[in-house]
């Protein structure tokens, strides 16, 4: 089919002319009409200037996109709801009313600010050459031009002016933070009973009706998800490589033609002795310097084992005249001097070379050892270089075999056997749902695979294959469905030992309720009964104590104690607790916490101003247009 494609490319163009030009010329014009209008409409305004819907689908692209970069794993489409997209909205408003207060406001920024924020900004590092230009093609690859960069830095500093003195002015007064800090790290000092609904459970034998009764009742938690058998096959250059037969010649002339990449650089260690003479010096000074380097080096020569010494006695050098010369291990075109490399690939181990000119002066050279220069033997890399060579040919081999994959699960679609016998992919079978499991690589944790799996009714029948979906680089995959079971509530009979876990706890619950009600209207009539646990209790620190139970003895009345309170577990139980005793909070520094108070406090005035230029710039949101569409996907 594909190849009757390729070959009337013309005619099959002029075929869809005259199928496609009369329905726009009768029909289209309409249904363009109508998408504009659709993307045109205005779900807000913000100082009588309209945000249309398709700038609010392309607003939260580009948010969504972000976090693409930012989180390459995770699934996109989370984000894809009536709450993000309606939080899009609102990031929107906001920008319009930032930006409407800076023009009627003046606030400008000047070339100059604008530069040295640019160059001196640590947010801005990643788009900076290291001369402190704009790197150009990281701008371009966002699709702006370094114009378009420019006037959109300068237009969000100008909005972040607006806001800035009232988000950086924030200052929570010492008595209102004191105050809030008091009540956040409060402690209070309570006696308490536990009526753990467990210790009533065997009390409880529930009836074939009230299980009945349970399950109709919670029928949404007891189902099962939309699910799928399917067998999958996948094409990728592992599966290639299987199918390649190498040769031993091919492989040796392999291992011939790179025979460099095999063997290890050979090194040498050397030490020099230095006398220093600049390449510009006066001859008399020149002759004066290597006639020293020619008397040291004969001196080295009487005791080799002397001529660290003598570096170190000697030596012009520097950095290696105290470690005496030595210039430490050095493969070809590691040294400074090609010269000096020249005289030290020239000796052999522990032989003092002639003296040797260089731009930096002379130098008295002793070859220390030398290591590398092996070449590894062929059967010490015979694997390696069967999956190199095996990868190079499975990769020109490629482009033809996910043609073949293609065309044949589209053209024989009725089972993955014919791509299966073409290309020797193996088959796997397994059950999937409609989501990628957390964690889950390669086929199965590809959204497009599952998504082609559950979204065609004819896949879903067990009719066709899934189109060759690109799951990974070089990976393509196709899957067929065996079994295909809806979403279901499961029945009875098949949740039976849940339904009845569950109806216990609840009766158990009820009745460590009951129980724990009546001794808090006895404790209420003699407040000063005992309780058998003591605790203290606060917000910040961890505690065994139930967090609902620490947040109503928190909030008790404190004015009069002992405070009284009974708190309702549902099917883990009922505590009684009493408040006998407010304790300060406990001694220690408090900056860190006052700070992130007044930064809450700046906040919530930042919210505050926000919501003033609402009013200010008369910010109208039509609310119905935006529920209808922030239920649906982004164009």
């Amino acid at each position: 089919m594909f190849e009757f494609v390729r070959t009337h490319t013309k005619l099959l163009q002029f075929v869809l002319v005259l199928l496609i030009f009369p329905s726009f010329v009768f029909f289209g014009i309409q249904g363009y009409s109508g998408f504009n209008d659709a993307g045109n409409a205005t779900v807000a305004k913000v100082d009588g200037k309209a945000i249309t819907k398709a700038e609010w689908d392309q607003a939260h692209q580009r948010q969504v996109e972000r976090l693409r970069r930012q989180l390459p794993n995770i699934d996109v489409k989370l984000f894809d709801n009536p709450a993000t997209r309606r939080e899009t909205l609102d990031n929107l408003i906001n920008e319009r009313l930032l930006l409407a207060a800076s023009h009627k406001q003046n606030l400008t920024v000047g070339d100059e600010r604008l530069r040295r924020m640019f160059q001196e900004d640590p947010q801005f590092a990643g788009l900076r050459n290291p001369d402190g230009t704009l790197n150009q093609a990281i701008v371009q690859a966002q699709g702006m031009s370094s114009e378009m960069f420019v006037a959109q830095l300068r237009q969000e500093i100008a909005m972040q002016q607006v806001l800035r003195g009232v988000s950086q002015s924030g200052m929570a007064p010492a008595a209102v933070a004191s105050s809030a800090l008091d009540a956040l790290f409060q402690r209070r000092s309570i006696a308490m009973q536990r009526f753990d609904a467990k210790n009533y459970a065997a009390k409880v034998t529930p009836t074939d009706a009230e299980l009945e009764a349970y399950h109709k009742a919670h029928e949404s938690e007891f189902s099962a998800p939309e699910q799928a058998t399917i067998e999958y096959v996948v094409l990728d250059l592992d599966t290639l490589k299987k199918g390649i037969t190498l040769g031993d010649k091919d492989l040796r002339d392999y291992y011939e033609q790179n025979k460099a990449r095999y063997t290890a650089a050979e090194e040498r260690r050397a030490r020099h002795i230095l006398i220093a003479a600049d390449k510009d010096a006066k001859d008399d000074a020149k002759k004066k310097a290597k006639a020293r380097a020619e008397g040291l080096l004969a001196e080295a020569r009487k005791g080799p084992a002397s001529f660290a010494e003598l570096a170190k006695k000697n030596s012009d050098d520097s950095g290696s005249a105290p470690q005496g010369g030595d210039l430490d291990w050095s493969a070809r075109g590691g040294m400074a001097a090609k010269a000096l490399e020249d005289a030290v690939f020239a000796l052999k181990p522990g032989e003092i070379g002639p003296v040797v000119e260089t731009e930096f002066g002379y130098h008295v050279v002793k070859l220390e050892g030398t290591r590398g220069g092996q070449t590894k033997p062929f059967d010490a890399v015979k694997a390696e270089i069967t999956d190199e060579v095996s990868k190079q040919q499975a990769s020109k081999k490629w482009g033809e075999a996910a043609e073949q994959f293609t065309n044949t699960v589209y053209e024989q679609p009725e089972s993955l056997q014919p791509v299966i016998d073409k290309l020797k992919v193996e088959k796997r079978t397994t059950t999937v749902l409609r989501r990628p499991a957390p964690g889950v690589t390669g086929a199965l944790g590809s959204a497009k695979l599952l998504d082609a799996v559950f979204g065609n009714d004819n896949v879903r029948s067990g009719k066709n294959n899934t189109d060759a979906i690109e799951v990974g680089p070089n990976q393509l995959a196709s899957a067929h469905v065996i079994k295909y079971q809806a979403a279901r509530t499961l029945p009875l009979a098949e949740v039976r030992d849940r339904v009845r876990e569950r109806v216990i706890a609840a009766r158990a619950g009820e009745l460590a309720r009951k129980e724990g009600e009546a001794r808090l209207a006895q404790l209420k009539a003699a407040p000063s009964g005992e309780l058998p646990e003591k605790a203290t209790v606060s917000r910040q620190e961890r505690s065994a104590v139930p967090p609902q139970v620490i947040d109503a003895v928190l909030r008790a009345d404190a004015d009069k104690l002992p405070a009284l309170v009974g708190v309702d577990l549902g099917d883990l139980g009922y505590v009684v607790a009493r408040v006998d005793a407010v304790l300060p909070r406990e001694a220690g520094d408090d900056a860190p916490v006052r700070q992130q108070y007044g930064q809450a406090w700046s906040s919530a005035e930042t919210r505050a101003y926000l919501d003033a230029l609402k009013a200010r710039y008369k910010a109208d949101i039509r609310a119905e247009r935006v529920a209808a569409a922030a239920s649906e996907p982004a164009r």
